[in-house]
């Protein structure tokens, strides 16, 4: 990994970053289709341009960390459209090397924008398997088969030349800590971000309290959080993360509209007092000050939003200063 794009220095420097916004969202505005077990990873299919230009309307926007359009690509969910795990990987790569170039375009003609980051999106066995048990939590594999699962694309994701590992939608404990040790193996850098069943708990039940102590065992990981959560449980998970570790937080929630993961749908959020009138941008400033220091949006979110994130955070700091 190159040291000039080290999150954790970088972070160590005072820096707080942007992270992108959701990638299928935007690819769907864009005309593709991804009605599909695949979801976003049909796109490094079919249109691969698209995903690039999605990369570089983020970094338009502000973002300074690109998520690679890797959470579903996986050898094992490009084996049953008939695709052979050596090409299954190169797809992989591919993710990768979009995001890259980019981020090559951007920076030719925006140099001052430097440091812009890629993260490798490593999701859950849960949205391999396309049931919204990533919000859940509740299958059950053993250490080896988690390991066995996920080893592939992490290999081909450090190989193409991620800066760090998104490591992200994590239901579960053991998942997790079967990443953990997994990702130690490849000495590159990650972030660990959970889905919740309310503030204080991820989807499986473990405390964040737990969470946190067992991510802080690992030298590799720079940051843990939430993502793909409702707007109204990131402070109260931010709350209970810092109680529980001196960890660098990331949090990049959904828009604020319900997912339903049965039948895929989104629709209006549920009213909540005191968040209902507030988006992603009116929220971000609170999310920093509990000590967020990588701030983003998942599903729903768009570069607008993201753009809108990040004028309000560097107006705030302004103000600060």
């Amino acid at each position: 990994m190159p040291l000039t794009n080290s999150l954790s220095r970088i972070l160590l420097a005072g820096a707080d970053l942007i992270v992108d916004g959701a990638l299928a969202t935007e690819l769907e505005t864009h005309g593709c289709d991804l009605d599909d077990a695949l979801w976003s990873a049909k796109a490094l299919l079919e249109q691969p341009e698209l995903i690039q230009r999605v990369h570089r309307d983020y970094f338009a926007a502000g973002a300074q960390i690109a998520i690679t359009a890797s959470y579903q690509a996986t050898p094992q969910g490009f084996a049953q459209r008939g695709i052979p795990e050596d090409e299954a990987l190169e797809l992989v790569a591919l993710s990768v090397q979009l995001a890259q170039q980019a981020r090559s375009e951007f920076l030719a003609e925006n140099p001052q924008s430097t440091p812009l980051l890629i993260a490798g999106s490593v999701g859950p066995y849960g949205a391999f398997l396309a049931d919204g048990s990533e919000y859940r939590g509740d299958y059950r594999l053993s250490s080896r088969e988690f390991k066995d699962f996920h080893r592939p694309r992490i290999a081909a994701l450090v190989g193409a030349g991620v800066d760090l590992l998104a490591c992200e939608t994590l239901p579960s404990l053991s998942e997790a800590k079967a990443l953990l040790e997994l990702v130690d193996e490849y000495g590159i850098e990650s972030w660990f971000s959970f889905t919740l069943r309310e503030g204080g708990h991820i989807s499986d039940g473990t405390t964040l309290a737990d969470v946190a102590r067992l991510c802080e065992e690992y030298s590799h990981v720079v940051a843990i959080g939430v993502n793909c959560v409702p707007l109204e449980l990131v402070s109260p998970a931010l709350d209970a993360l810092a109680k529980a570790s001196r960890l660098p937080m990331i949090a990049y929630p959904n828009s604020g509209e319900s997912y339903d993961p049965v039948s895929k749908t989104w629709g209006p959020a549920a009213a909540v007092e005191g968040t209902q009138t507030q988006g992603l941008a009116e929220l971000a400033g609170s999310w920093r000050n509990a000590g967020a220091r990588l701030i983003g949006g998942c599903c729903r979110t768009t570069p607008r939003e993201i753009a809108a994130v990040a004028n309000a955070l560097t107006r705030e700091a302004g103000i600060s200063s």
